[in-house]
């Protein structure tokens, strides 16, 4: 066998052994991936969960204080174009 042919050999070998670690690398990456997804999506539905029903009385809140503006706004504008008739 001549140099070359045993360069060659040694290459293909060395190749076989990449592709499985590379094998191997990939499942293992993907394992993780799957795991993180897992956990980022039960971690997000339980922040959901738990911050749903404060988001809703926030709301309720706003949406009342919003109604007693306007309610006094519209007050406000009526008495004022009154006051301006007694002139």
């Amino acid at each position: 066998m001549s140099r070359l042919e045993r360069q060659i050999d040694t290459l293909q070998r060395q190749l076989k052994t990449l592709r499985s670690q590379a094998q191997k690398a990939r499942g293992e990456a993907q394992r993780r991936l799957t795991g993180l997804e897992r956990r980022t999506r039960v971690t997000l539905e339980r922040a959901l969960r738990r911050a749903e029903p404060t988001m809703r009385r926030a709301m309720a809140e706003a949406t009342a204080i919003a109604r007693g503006v306007r309610a006094g706004v519209k007050a406000g504008v009526t008495a004022y174009r009154e006051g301006g008739k007694k002139q």
